[in-house]
Order: C-alpha cells, then sequence, then structure tokens
C-alpha cells in the first residue's frame, strides 16, 4: 500500500497539551489498525517557531520522536535538552515529556506512539 501526501489526514490543534501556538499534525496512518494493535499514532508534526507541546506524562504507551529538521528544546521528566535535526527521543511508558521549537525556522518531526 501507499498513502500519497494529500492522502494524509491534517488537524491543527491549538495550544496543544497546554503548550504554546498551534501545532500541524499530519497522520500517516488511517487508525491505529495499521500498527496492527502495537500503537497509535504515527504523524508528523509541524512546530512554527514559538510553538510547543506541552508537559505531559504516557501511560501504558511510548512515544518516540525523531527531529527531521529545526532546533529546539525537550523535556525528558522534567529535564531540560537541546534537540536538533536528526535526533531521536524516547518518552518511555510512565514518564512525561514536552517539546518547543526555539529556533528561528519550522521545526518538523515523526512520532510514533506504541503500547507498552
Amino acid at each position: 500500500m501507499i498513502r500519497k501526501k494529500d492522502e494524509c489526514k491534517v488537524e491543527y490543534r491549538e495550544k496543544m497539551r497546554d503548550g504554546e501556538g498551534v501545532v500541524k499534525m499530519t497522520s500517516l496512518i488511517s487508525g491505529p489498525e495499521e500498527l496492527n494493535g502495537k500503537g497509535r499514532l504515527f504523524s508528523r508534526i509541524t512546530l512554527e517557531p514559538g510553538c510547543s507541546i506541552g508537559y505531559h506524562v504516557h501511560e501504558k504507551e511510548a512515544e518516540l520522536f525523531y527531529i527531521l529538521n529545526g532546533t529546539g528544546t525537550y523535556s525528558d521528566n522534567g529535564n531540560i535538552r537541546e534537540v536538533k535535526t536528526g535526533d531521536v527521543t524516547i518518552c518511555e511508558n510512565g514518564h512525561g515529556h514536552s517539546i518547543a521549537n526555539t529556533g528561528e525556522e519550522t521545526m518538523n518531526v515523526v512520532a510514533v506512539i506504541v503500547y507498552a
């Protein structure tokens, strides 16, 4: 199967998880069934400068980010670290995280949520 770019569902979330700005979410799957019951999200997240996803905890799941481009900060259980193009973050089951675009260009992130 191939899903063309214009077939992907796009949604905009204002102040996502009490973050700043509007987050653009492009779903790369049509639903959790495409992850064979192993997860619920495979998306491209677009954060404009100053935009963020607020801190939240994952229960019974883990979330991975792959930074396609841009620079920002990532809270790993409250430990703030800089992230940039090519970095991978892993928020394990029972842990919390957030991400913010602190750079001057658009930040794009691939996000995957898998069940623990």
